[in-house]
């Protein structure tokens, strides 16, 4: 005998979730176009490479929003022949891809930093007040974002503002190597730009740590002490095999257990349930599994 069952345990259904996250990627990437085109005319104004480097990146955040925003509207989808587990994963290997661009990103600000020709870099007031607003919005999105993230429990949200933090923190360095540069102290420029660079892969070996274990189906609960919590339930004479995985970001579990030989099924149908319920109680898990069986004589 098998039970299956998927418990949403937030306050959001699936559906409300996945298109309150939709929401806030729309909001996000009209936001990078904003910010994008302040960059450009600075850029274009004091002729700072610099400027244009981070303007180009803030193009590919908008070039981020639009695939995040596609991938969402796929892991959003409910099971089917082909994915009968659902998408949920689809938005895991988004993070994944928003990490690498994170690597990405470190590896273009080192070789930024100690490559490039000498220009004639000017500071302009109202473009020093542009860069400083720009600033402040990076850090604004990140934190209405990390809010949200918190609040879906969303792993892409949490991953995005945490790359438009970065951002903030790219922008601080751009700031500082811009007006440096049009000091003539271009060697601090340059090692600003490579402390950024290691914050940056900081970040993205936290979310590869996040998403790695779930690709490759890590387990979302330890088998011993899932193990010891379904013995526990009464009625439950053995358990035969435990597996737990992640599902995007939500807990599925996989049981056999056994029961005496002359239960009946409804009696074997109860007891299913009660473990059923102490893995919702105890785990948050979200979809589970158990199949019955009796015991050997």
């Amino acid at each position: 005998m098998v039970i299956m069952k998927s418990t949403d345990l937030s306050t959001f259904t699936p559906a409300e979730k996945d298109r309150k996250v939709q929401f806030i990627i729309v909001v996000e990437g009209l936001y990078n176009i904003l910010v994008l085109v302040l960059k450009l005319v600075v850029s274009l104004a004091t002729n700072s490479l610099a400027i244009m480097a981070d303007a180009i990146h803030s193009l590919t955040d908008v070039l981020n929003n639009v695939v995040i925003w596609l991938v969402m509207r796929v892991a959003g989808k409910p099971a089917d022949k082909d994915h009968p587990y659902g998408h949920r994963k689809f938005e895991t290997m988004a993070v994944f891809g928003l990490a690498s661009l994170l690597v990405v990103l470190a590896v273009q600000l080192v070789l930024s930093a100690f490559s490039g020709e000498p220009r004639e870099i000017t500071s302009e007031p109202w473009g020093l007040v542009l860069m400083v607003l720009v600033l402040g919005l990076n850090f604004s999105v990140s934190m209405w974002e990390r809010y949200w993230a918190k609040k879906l429990d969303s792993n892409i949200l949490l991953a995005d503002s945490q790359h438009t933090l970065v951002d903030a923190i790219t922008t601080i360095t751009v700031i500082i190597g811009w007006q440096l540069s049009a000091m003539g102290y271009v060697w601090l420029d340059q090692l600003c730009a490579v402390g950024v660079a290691g914050l940056v892969l900081y970040f993205a070996f936290g979310l590869y740590q996040k998403v790695v274990p779930i690709l490759v189906d890590g387990f979302a609960i330890d088998p011993d002490t899932l193990h010891r919590a379904v013995r526990g339930v009464a009625g439950v004479r053995e358990v035969r095999q435990v597996r737990s995985r992640w599902i995007g970001d939500v807990k599925a579990v996989d049981l056999i257990i056994a029961v005496d030989n002359d239960l009946s099924i409804t009696a074997s149908h109860d007891i299913a349930h009660a473990v059923e319920d102490m893995l919702v109680d105890r785990f948050q898990v979200a979809d589970a599994s158990i199949h019955v069986e009796p015991v050997k004589l």
